[in-house]
């Protein structure tokens, strides 16, 4: 990719919250139209404070973060989030509508979208989420999962280039996980770059095409997922774990670790192959 197409790039950024506590330390990061990067690290590393200088929640201490041309120190909150969504971890943190229909549409109604636009985005919101059976409902009688779906659905209405979701898969059962994966990847296959702050390191195997790993305010590895989890000894000081069947192949010697079931059994498929064919000879 050339650095014409980067949307977000980060440069020195070091980030100390007001009690002292420097939280990121000389980030060096670009960011690429239409990535699909995945971003992991344990707890308090630095995570959720690198992703909210992307649209602007907080400002660096030292550096700088560009995004689409503009440096958010001198750019309003409200101006970023037309090109950057942001989706917390606690959807509490953004929902305060009466219900959800209104939720979800007071983010592109805010940005200045036209009624028609508005409402077409709603009902695909609605639909992508799977809440049309509580549309009019507040949101606040809702499960977990369905208000951090509803807290999803009122980012994506606003179609933003950028989606970043910090833990998206909080109180989700395993068929609203393998939803929200279709979700993404269509936005992702549409031209939307996602951002994704994940425990959920399936999730990542078998969605992301880069992952970043964070330790200590830095990022300490980059490159693909399969890169990623190869190096296990650094993976093992972040107190990360690869996916079992990414385990499983590295044990049995794989060129490469495998990201999915599937991609396990296509390899062994061929490894019998090739097996067979020079028995033959």
């Amino acid at each position: 990719m050339s650095k014409n197409d980067v949307i977000i790039e980060a440069a020195q950024l070091t980030h100390v919250y007001p009690n002292g506590a420097k939280a990121l330390n000389g980030i060096d990061l670009r960011i690429h139209k239409g990535e699909f990067l995945g971003i992991i690290g344990q707890n308090g590393a630095g995570k959720t404070t690198l992703v909210k200088h992307f649209n602007g929640l907080l400002k660096p201490t030292g550096g700088s973060v560009i995004v689409k041309g503009v440096d958010t120190r001198n750019t309003q909150v409200s101006r970023l989030a037309r090109s950057v969504g942001y989706v917390f971890q606690n959807p509490d943190h953004q929902i305060f509508a009466g219900s959800v229909r209104e939720e979800i549409a007071f983010g592109p109604k805010n940005i200045g979208m036209d009624r028609a636009a508005v409402n077409e985005s709603v009902e695909e919101a609605i639909d992508l989420l799977d809440l049309r059976e509580v549309v009019d409902i507040h949101p606040f009688r809702l499960s977990r999962g369905q208000r951090q779906r509803l807290a999803i659905a009122g980012v994506l209405a606003m179609r933003p280039e950028v989606i970043m979701l910090d833990e998206p898969t909080g109180g989700q059962d395993r068929e609203q996980v393998l939803r929200l994966r279709k979700v993404l990847q269509r936005l992702n296959d549409e031209g939307h770059t996602i951002i994704l702050i994940t425990h959920d390191m399936e999730l990542l195997a078998e969605s992301c095409r880069r992952a970043i790993v964070v330790r200590g305010g830095q990022v300490i590895l980059d490159g693909t997922p399969a890169e990623v989890f190869k190096e296990t000894e650094e993976l093992r000081k972040t107190f990360l774990t690869p996916p079992q069947i990414s385990r499983l192949s590295m044990a049995l010697g794989f060129p490469a670790p495998a990201m999915s079931v599937e991609e396990a059994a296509a390899e062994l498929l061929n490894r019998a192959g090739n097996r067979r064919s020079r028995a033959v000879v």
